[in-house]
């Protein structure tokens, strides 16, 4: 009984096992397939050298925790950490689509990934630096909404979703909730509100956009 318990644990395990695996490598072609991403990837051990074995929490985002990390160029990243029990794959997929498109100082951009298994000065808090970081981030909406090929509506713009770097440029990241829509269209329905209490646009709880 005791090895027929062991032998069907031990097959629960190897499929899960499997199953992630099998997630994992269709990520991984999906990611090197994006010509325009050209992303790096990581070992494992890379990423915990690079955020000094995750020291840094800079927050929680869509899909799982963000974390500080410095690259050997001496360049900060964000590094996130999937929750692969919360993780929607397919929403991944869009938010990484969705970040290839962008290529703007005020943007945050795919530097690599790990499939294996916080930008400096934190996010935000003299009135001059105040105004120059929001400029930057209205400049880094503006970008998505009229620079690229298509519309990008972020729906979750907040602090925790500002990174600075060392000259204290601001990063819009977390593209979680985010949704594309044609340059041409000026409305879109939503099925659901988008975005965190408190930061919601007003027009959101009156009608869709």
């Amino acid at each position: 009984t005791i090895i027929g318990i062991s032998f069907v644990i031990g097959l629960v395990i190897y499929k899960w096992r499997r199953r992630h695996l099998s997630i994992y490598h269709s990520i991984e072609e999906f990611l090197q397939s994006q010509n325009n991403l050209v992303p790096i990837k990581y070992a494992y051990l890379d990423i915990k050298k690079i955020s000094k074995e995750f020291n840094t929490k800079l927050g929680d985002g869509g899909f799982g925790t963000v974390y500080k990390g410095k690259l050997r160029s001496g360049n900060f990243v964000a590094i996130k950490m999937l929750d692969k029990s919360n993780t929607n794959w397919q929403d991944f997929i869009n938010e990484v689509i969705t970040i290839g498109r962008i290529h703007h100082v005020h943007v945050v951009r795919l530097v690599g990934f790990c499939l294996e298994d916080q930008k400096i000065n934190d996010s935000l808090s003299d009135l001059e630096i105040f105004i120059n970081i929001s400029l930057g981030i209205a400049r880094g909406i503006a970008y998505l909404h009229e620079g690229c090929d298509m519309q990008i509506l972020h729906f979750d713009i907040k602090p925790h979703n500002i990174f600075l770097d060392e000259n204290l440029i601001p990063k819009v990241s977390d593209f979680g909730l985010a949704r594309l829509c044609p340059l041409e269209r000026n409305t879109v329905s939503l099925t659901a509100m988008r975005g965190t209490t408190g930061y919601i646009a007003p027009e959101l709880f009156y009608k869709n956009i």
